[in-house]
Order: C-alpha cells, then sequence, then structure tokens
C-alpha cells in the first residue's frame, strides 16, 4: 500500500503563492503517475495536474495553466506543486493522488490518496 500526506497549505492573499508538497510511503512513487485535485465545500472534486513516472509530461487543467507547476522527485519520494499568482477561486482542501493511467482526469482512475491540506486565497 501506498500512504500520502500533503502539507504546505495555508492562508495567502489574492496573487499569492504556496507550495504544495505530498510525501509517499510504503512504495516508490516512481510506479505511479502522480495527481494533484482540488475540492472546495459544495462542489465536485477538480483535476489540477498530473505528471508522469519521470516527470517527463504533465497535464492541467486549464484554470490554472501557466499559474501552477507539478513536480516530482522520485529519489525523495515526494510531488510537489508550486501555485502562483493565486486566486479565491483557488480556495479548496488539495489532495495528492496516485494512478497507472496516464493521462486520466477522472479522480475514479486514482487509487491512493492522502488526508488534503487546506488552500485559502483572500481577495
Amino acid at each position: 500500500q501506498v500512504q500520502l500526506v500533503e502539507s504546505g497549505g495555508g492562508l495567502v492573499q489574492d496573487g499569492g503563492s504556496l507550495r504544495l508538497s505530498c510525501v509517499a510511503s510504503g512504495r516508490a512513487i516512481s510506479s505511479y503517475i502522480m495527481g494533484w485535485f482540488r475540492q472546495a465545500p459544495g462542489k465536485e472534486r477538480e483535476f489540477v495536474a498530473a505528471i508522469s513516472w519521470s516527470g517527463g509530461t504533465t497535464y492541467y487543467a486549464d484554470s490554472v495553466k501557466g499559474r501552477f507547476t507539478i513536480s516530482r522527485d522520485n529519489a525523495k519520494n515526494t510531488v510537489s506543486l508550486q501555485m502562483n499568482s493565486l486566486k479565491p477561486e483557488d480556495t479548496a482542501v488539495y489532495y495528492c493522488a496516485t494512478t497507472l493511467r496516464m493521462g486520466s482526469r477522472d479522480p475514479n482512475d486514482y487509487t491512493y490518496w492522502g488526508q488534503g491540506t487546506q488552500v485559502t486565497v483572500s481577495s
């Protein structure tokens, strides 16, 4: 099994930046495509970004392209999400997750999930 723990969330002002980290244990994340999702209260879970096994291919939701960057460090068993130019609509709980299906934006295709970290962006 894989355990995932997210960190780095917090409260920032409109236009600010945060860097989220996800640390895995139990198995090397090199076995998986890694993704980030987010979920705001009362809304469905939304795909944010994903990265291939060695980081050569990335996918982003249109809403975050040009502002967010996903990266991974397989030696440290971590995946990160650098978030710049944050907007109030980015406010959500952010989750990291694993999948074996490259290109998937469907949370149902992701197998292991962290507990999430709260990101709040004020106006």
